[in-house]
């Protein structure tokens, strides 16, 4: 599907408002995470504390990306 210019830019800033929802999004969940992984260690669940630090660290990962994504597209 080809856009017109205006609308090409109209969708760029779309996506640069989408990408920075998710950047921050994702930041909020991370903290709530941290919190509950602390909560996890004080009732000795090494097990859940482990894997919510595990989540913690994919949704770092996606977020890593997500701001490549938005550098290559404020790069275009």
């Amino acid at each position: 599907m080809e856009l017109r210019k205006g609308e090409r830019m109209e969708e760029k800033k779309r996506l640069s408002v989408v990408l920075e929802h998710w950047i921050e999004h994702n930041q909020s969940h991370m903290g709530e995470y941290e919190k509950w992984a602390q909560k996890a260690s004080a009732l000795n669940l090494e097990g859940v504390q482990t894997e919510i630090e595990e989540a913690i660290g994919k949704l770092s990962l996606a977020n890593h990306h997500l701001e490549k994504a938005m550098k290559a597209l404020t790069s275009s």
